[in-house]
This record gives structure tokens, C-alpha cells and sequence, in this order.
């Protein structure tokens, strides 16, 4: 087979598996010792009548001899190795790289999802990404226990908890809850169409930098998103009991194989079982067989059923792989049922990934990714796919645009993208000298009206290298009348296009990103790589407000004079009230209100203030009366007040902090309120100061 592994190496590990030296088995097939070790090394090859006394001698048959894709005789038996402690006494009690992040399911979904595109194999097909919740219990849950080897780990756990460090408190209260609720959350990410856990089981490699290392990134790529190699650690943090299994299929063979190379990986603190110190992380796998690394567990070639006793079985033959965090929680407090949790991954995925989500008529998207949950095997929530259109509509409108190259140079409808070129000027590396100069790159910032549904606007998100959102930043100086909007900022590869400039933008904009890889900033990589780094990220960020500027200026400009005419002419603000002596510099301002009347006959409001500065909170009581050309404006009622930008409501009332200047809130009028039905008549929007209550 030409992908099978090379004889000798083969062989020198059945010698290994079965205590063989080259000596004796050379004595048994009647050879001299040197035959053998030229097969070994390589440097021969027996001959095809030799193969069946070889094949028997080790208990096994002569096409595994010749196909090479298993190992011969009975599998070696499975087990935790738990590495030893430091010999010098020091001590760790958790793993660093776990708290480089803030915890929490959305976190994980960021950075695994990342690390997935990162090894996109095929690029004319997406990388299919699954998210799988599995709640374990009872008989279930006591099968899939044993199939771990509970028992070798158990007083591992116990040690590790009595420490009076924080991993060591997480490890208790993960242990209670086993203990006293016969309950355990798994949470599987399956990855397909991507590169798999490759290379050596200690070499340099995907598998060793996975497995084996911290702060090895292993990505070769200069398009991945991650350069820390931090992200894998997210998936310990997100397991109280820190523990992850995988089950990889390779894109190239290892061994001469490829399907279900299992291995696991437990990171505890410093502890103490049985008088003998061990210094943290453990592994599951088979012992390894070479002789400086006697009792080392290493990955072993799973058959199908140990891989579905370890809830790791795969649904087809596509390279990837399958971690499985055993214990699973959200740290970050966003959801303890299964739905909750579901939801909060797909709304993580959808947010970071919406962009690479989205596709064109002739260009495929980048990524598929769904979510789903059980309780022992029964279907809590059904699979079900991140739709980018379902979550963010206009912003997938806007990139989808230009995919198909149907994007305008000015916004006259609302289903129309603009688009701009934003300059940056890459600085020369300190490498290359003084006399090198910057390149410019010529990123692209696309702009679309926000959607209805669009809670989070007026922003710009800013993507490179995947197209996973980097940040979302508030551009500034855009003035007042501004109609919500939603900016896409494309760099670098994101851009779609190649070439020296978008290497050395994507380079310099990843050197400018932390661990977390949410902004773009002053890092120590971006200043010791970059001379003026400062000065080039802030002429970018002011480089990207005036392209918005100039695309949206006309339309702040014109005010009300866009959209349905019915429309303009029932919405207006309360001006008359801001000339009348009770308005001006030193009390709040509405400054647009935005709204439109829903299938129910209410009109639905979004409304913006300017607020003054002033030593204590304010406290608003927005009042929306019906504008009609004679008699009095009657006052409605509220159905809805909700607090969107810089603000919450209370009882009623706006409550704003002294230090801030805007707010936005939006509001839901009560129909049975309505002296007329709402489209006969206008609505003005107004702020009154809540009266403090007396003493």
C-alpha cells in the first residue's frame, strides 16, 4: 500500500509490543541478528517467502504484515499514565494557559471554531463544525465511567481537590456533583474537512503541540487566526473535572493508518496519592514501548466500540477531529440547562462567525456549524444549523454583496451596501533597516442600513485572515441624525485578494492581537516587530471613520428625507418642547427617535438622548403622545420599556450614569392606549425628569 507505514519502522514496534529483542527473533527465524536490523533500520527488505514465518511468529496473519494498517497479536491494555513530579520540588497547581481566557461556553465556541478554520483542508468545501451537548445519568452515565477508567482516577481526585488552591475548589464542587446528583454534562466538538491531529506521538507535529505542549501553535498557515497556541487550553477550562478526550481521523496517515487515533488528556494540580507526588497532567492511552519512555501512554488505534464507550464515535470518514469535554460547564454563568446552553453556543457562534457563515452565489461559505443536545440519548434539543441570516441579517447582507460584486459607491435604499477603501500603512519590520518603507494596504469597509431586528448597530466589525470577528468598535464624529447602520471592516486576507500588501496587513494585524484575539492594539510582539506600530493602528482606526463619514454623511445630512413617506411624516421629535426655555445644554435632548407600527397596531420605538453632563445619575421618564393638527396630544402608555445603549430602565424610568452623553432606548406603546388606530396619526417622543420621592 503506498500510504502504509514503512516495514521497518513497523516492525520495531511489534518487536517492542511483544518483548522481543532483534537478537531473538533473528534466532527464531534463523537469521543473524544483522538481517533483522537491516530490516529495522530500513536498510533491506525481507524477502515474500520470509513474510508468513514473520507474520506467525507474531501471531498475527501475512496481509497484516503486508498491508501494515494495525498492529499485530492482542492489543496492549489501556490506562492513565500520571506524570511524576518535578525532581527539583516545584510544584503547579493548574494549568496557566487555562486562565489566560475569560471562561465560559462562548469563549470555547470562539476559539475552537477558530482553531477549526485554521485547518480547513479542502478549500472548495467548508469545514463542518458540530457542537454536541449529552447529559449522562444514571445507568448511562455508570457505563461511560467505566469505560474511562474511573477507578485509576478516583483517588487522583480526590487528592487534587483537598488542595486549598482555586483548581482544587472547582475539582470538589465537580465531585459532589457527581457524587450526590449521578449527573455528568459532556459537550463533543466535532470538526470534518480539516487536517486532524497529525505527526509524531512526541515529535513536532499537530498531535504533540495538542497533546503534548503549551504555547505551541503548530499553524503554518500565515491566513490562521490564532498564533498563540492558547486557544486548545479553553477546552480544559470548560470541564470542572479539567479533562478532554479526542478521537482524530488524519488527513495523513500515521502508522500507516488514519481512523480513530484516541488518546486523553487530564490536567490536574500538584498532588499526593499513596506518598508518591505527581506534578498534573495524566494521559489515557496504551503504554508506550520504547524504552525511554517505558509506561508513557501514548495514542492508540481504537476499534469502533471503544470509540462509542468514549461517546467519541464519528458520523463518516472526513479528516477531523472530536474532543469531548468531560464535565462540561459554562463558567461564565450564561446558561445552566441544556437549552440554555445550546443557545448561548449558537448565538457565540453566530456572533464571531457570521461572516464566514455567509456565502455567495459563486463562493461557498467557509464554515457550517450546528449545535444540538441530549440526556442520555434521547433528543433535548434537534440539531439545528447557525443560520448568519437568522442572527445578523444586515451584516451578512452586506458581505454577501460583496461576494457577488453588487456593492455601491452611495446608499439610496435600504437594501443596498456601500462600499469604501480604507488605507493602512503597514510599517517596514525592524529587520529590514531604516531605509525600508511602509506598504499600503487597501482594506475595504462595507456599510447597509441596520435591520429591524438589529439590537447591536452603528458599529464597525472588524475581521482579517478567516473572517472571524476581531472587534466591533464605535466609530466617533459621525455628528447627530445618523440612521442605524452596520460597518464591515475587511483586512488582509478577509479582503478576498492576495498579493505582497495583504501578507504584510494580515502579518502586522495579527502581531497587533492579544491571546484573546478580540482588538487591535499595542502588543509586545506588534512594538518589537513594528517601528510607529501606535501611530499606524490609530491612523487606521481614524482612516475607517472617515470612509464611514463619507459614505453615510449624506444620508445624516438628509436627515428624515429617506424612507417611506407615510412614515417621515408621522414620526418626528418633540422640537417645539427643546426651544421652549425647559430644554437646552443642561437637560437631556431626544435626538432621533426610529420607529414603526407592528402587526399588533402598536408602534415600536427606538429612541435616542443626548445627555448633559452632571454630578448625579439621571432619572428619565420618556412620554409618547399621538401628534394631531388640532386639540390636545394625548398621552399613551408604555407596553414595553427596554434599555439598549448606556442605560437600564427601572419601574419606568431611564436611569443614565453621570459619565455618559447617549443613551438609546426603546419602547412598545400599550394598543388599548391608542385613542385612534396608529397609523391615522403621528407619535412625538419627549423625556421628562422623574420626580424624587418624598421624605
Amino acid at each position: 500500500m503506498d500510504d502504509a507505514e514503512d516495514f521497518g519502522a513497523w516492525l520495531g514496534r511489534q518487536l517492542r509490543r511483544s518483548g522481543l529483542t532483534q537478537a531473538e527473533f533473528a534466532e527464531r527465524l534463523g537469521l543473524t541478528r544483522a538481517a533483522v536490523s537491516a530490516w529495522v533500520t530500513g536498510r533491506a527488505q525481507p524477502r515474500t517467502e520470509m513474510l508468513l514465518r514473520i507474520a506467525e511468529l507474531l501471531d498475527t496473519d501475512v496481509s497484516t504484515v503486508m498491508n501494515r494498517d494495525t498492529d499485530a497479536g492482542s492489543a496492549r491494555p489501556i490506562g492513565w499514565h500520571h506524570r511524576l513530579a518535578h525532581r527539583d520540588g516545584g510544584r503547579e497547581y493548574g494549568n496557566a494557559a487555562a486562565f489566560a481566557f475569560e471562561a465560559g461556553l462562548a469563549v470555547l465556541a470562539r476559539e475552537t471554531v477558530q482553531n477549526s478554520l485554521d485547518e480547513r483542508l479542502d478549500q472548495t468545501r467548508p469545514v463542518r463544525v458540530r457542537f454536541t451537548l449529552h447529559e449522562l445519568r444514571g445507568e448511562v452515565l455508570k457505563a461511560f465511567l467505566a469505560a474511562l477508567r474511573w477507578e485509576e482516577l478516583e483517588a487522583h481526585y480526590e487528592a487534587a481537590a483537598r488542595s486549598r488552591q482555586k483548581v482544587g475548589r472547582v475539582l470538589e464542587e465537580a465531585l459532589r456533583a457527581l457524587r450526590d446528583e449521578s449527573s455528568l454534562l459532556l459537550l463533543r466538538v466535532d470538526d470534518y474537512n480539516a487536517a486532524g491531529l497529525t505527526g509524531p506521538e512526541y515529535g513536532d507535529g499537530r498531535f504533540a503541540a495538542v497533546v503534548r505542549r503549551q504555547l505551541d501553535s503548530h499553524k503554518r498557515n500565515d491566513r490562521a487566526g490564532g498564533s498563540f497556541g492558547l486557544g486548545k487550553a479553553t477546552l480544559w477550562a470548560a470541564s470542572r473535572l479539567g479533562l478532554v478526550l479526542m478521537n482524530s481521523t488524519l488527513s495523513e496517515s500515521h502508522e500507516g493508518r488514519t481512523a480513530r487515533r484516541v488518546i486523553g488528556r487530564l490536567d490536574l494540580p500538584w498532588r499526593e496519592v499513596d506518598g508518591v507526588a505527581y506534578a498534573g497532567p495524566a494521559w489515557l492511552g496504551e503504554p508506550d514501548t520504547e524504552k525511554e519512555r517505558e509506561s508513557v501512554s501514548r495514542s492508540w488505534w481504537a476499534g469502533e466500540q471503544d470509540v462509542a464507550d468514549l461517546r467519541l464515535d464519528r458520523d463518516s470518514d472526513d479528516p477531523g477531529t472530536s474532543f469531548l469535554v468531560v464535565g462540561a460547564h459554562d463558567a461564565a454563568g450564561a446558561g445552566s440547562t441544556l437549552e440554555e446552553m445550546a443557545k448561548a453556543l449558537s448565538t457565540a457562534i453566530a456572533d464571531n462567525f457570521w461572516a464566514a457563515m455567509t456565502a455567495g452565489r459563486s463562493t461557498p461559505a467557509t464554515l457550517e456549524a450546528s449545535v444540538r443536545a441530549f440526556r442520555n440519548d434521547e433528543t433535548v434539543v434537534p440539531e439545528r444549523r447557525v443560520d448568519p441570516d437568522e442572527h445578523h441579517p444586515a451584516l451578512a447582507r452586506a458581505f454577501r454583496a460583496y461576494l457577488d460584486g453588487e456593492t455601491v459607491a452611495e446608499l439610496t435604499a435600504a437594501d443596498q451596501v456601500a462600499a469604501a477603501e480604507v488605507r493602512l500603512d503597514v510599517p517596514p519590520l525592524r529587520s529590514e533597516g531604516k531605509r525600508a518603507t511602509p506598504i499600503t494596504h487597501r482594506a475595504v469597509l462595507l456599510v447597509t442600513p441596520a435591520a429591524d431586528s438589529d439590537e447591536d448597530h452603528s458599529r464597525i466589525t472588524c475581521m482579517r485572515g478567516t473572517r472571524m470577528t476581531v472587534t466591533s468598535r464605535r466609530p466617533r464624529s459621525l455628528g447627530m441624525g445618523v440612521d442605524p447602520f452596520q460597518a464591515v471592516l475587511l483586512a488582509g486576507f478577509a479582503t478576498g485578494d492576495g498579493g505582497e500588501a495583504v501578507h504584510a496587513a494580515e502579518a502586522f494585524l495579527r502581531a497587533a492581537e492579544p491571546p484573546e484575539h478580540d482588538r487591535w492594539g499595542v502588543t509586545e510582539e506588534v512594538s518589537a516587530l513594528y517601528p510607529n506600530a501606535p501611530r499606524r493602528l490609530t491612523e487606521f482606526n481614524a482612516s475607517m471613520d472617515t470612509a464611514l463619514r463619507g459614505l453615510i454623511g449624506r444620508r445624516a445630512a438628509r436627515a428624515f428625507s429617506s424612507g417611506p413617506e407615510v412614515l417621515r411624516n408621522l414620526l418626528r421629535l418633540d422640537v417645539p418642547a427643546a426651544t421652549t426655555g425647559r430644554r437646552g445644554h443642561g437637560y437631556p435632548v431626544v435626538d432621533r427617535v426610529v420607529g414603526r407600527v407592528d402587526s399588533q397596531g402598536a408602534w415600536t420605538l427606538d429612541v435616542t438622548v443626548t445627555v448633559p453632563r452632571r454630578e448625579d445619575p439621571w432619572r428619565l421618564v420618556p412620554v409618547v403622545r399621538f401628534d394631531v393638527r388640532s386639540g390636545g396630544r394625548p398621552a399613551l402608555e408604555w407596553a414595553e420599556l427596554t434599555g439598549k445603549e448606556n442605560c437600564a430602565v427601572v419601574d419606568g424610568t431611564v436611569v443614565v450614569e453621570p459619565e455618559v452623553r447617549t443613551v438609546r432606548f426603546g419602547g412598545v406603546t400599550a394598543v388599548d392606549s391608542h385613542p385612534v388606530a396608529a397609523a391615522m396619526a403621528g407619535v412625538i417622543v419627549d423625556v421628562q425628569q422623574a420626580r424624587e420621592a418624598s421624605a
